[in-house]
């Protein structure tokens, strides 16, 4: 896998560099320290992933992976950050990110890169905790444009709100097994691996 680091902390960025490097499966093909750097070596490299940083002096990472996805429409921009603002991770998800982790999760970080390959985002826990809130005023989701069901929908909103099988249950009247049945169908209609997929899919396709 072939990514570009940016992050303004050179620290930072030199030693995601040596811990990547590490696992042997990705290769740093540059690091940058700003988001005009990132704009130019994105052109420059056309990386699998751009893992960036958000805060960052002059342009923020925002601002640069807007004007990427621009010039870019399939980049995949993975941000790594010690802020969790609520306006970041709304303009994250809204900007067509493929994901916002924290920086304190150094461990995630290589799987995180790696389910961004395979097409799929990917939130902190932090994050996804947060989304339910963060989202509430965005407009509905349109399940029939993904071929789901009236019940399906409803299944898949009360999945991103958090409720468990049982309160699924609970709450539509079916059976735990039923709810369980629901959820695999929808999975593999959707080419979703679990539940925290299925959420951050819901909360991405809102418009």
């Amino acid at each position: 896998m072939n990514i570009v680091i940016v992050d303004d902390d050179r620290l930072v960025a030199l030693s995601l560099k040596t811990i990547l490097e590490s696992t042997g499966d990705i290769r740093i093909l540059a690091v940058g320290g700003s988001g005009e750097e990132a704009i130019r070596l994105y052109d420059e490299h056309a990386p699998e992933v751009l893992l960036m940083d958000i805060r960052m002096n002059g342009m923020t990472g925002i601002e640069a992976g807007e004007i990427i996805l621009q010039k870019h429409k399939d980049a995949r921009i993975l941000y790594l950050t010690t802020f969790s603002d609520d306006e970041y991770i709304v303009k994250a998800l809204n900007m067509g990110a493929k994901g916002y982790i924290l920086k304190q999760d150094f461990e995630g970080i290589a799987p995180a890169l790696e389910t961004v390959m395979r097409g799929q985002r990917v939130f902190g826990e932090e994050v996804i905790s947060r989304l339910p809130e963060l989202m509430k005023n965005q407009s509905r989701f349109d399940g029939a444009a993904f071929d789901i069901s009236s019940k399906e929908e409803e299944i898949i909103i009360l999945v991103a709100q958090g409720l468990s099988n049982k309160e699924i249950a609970a709450e539509l009247f079916l059976s735990e097994g039923t709810v369980r049945n629901y959820i695999s169908g929808i999975l593999e209609k959707l080419s979703l691996r679990d539940r925290t997929q299925l959420a951050i899919f819901y909360y991405t396709k809102m418009k």
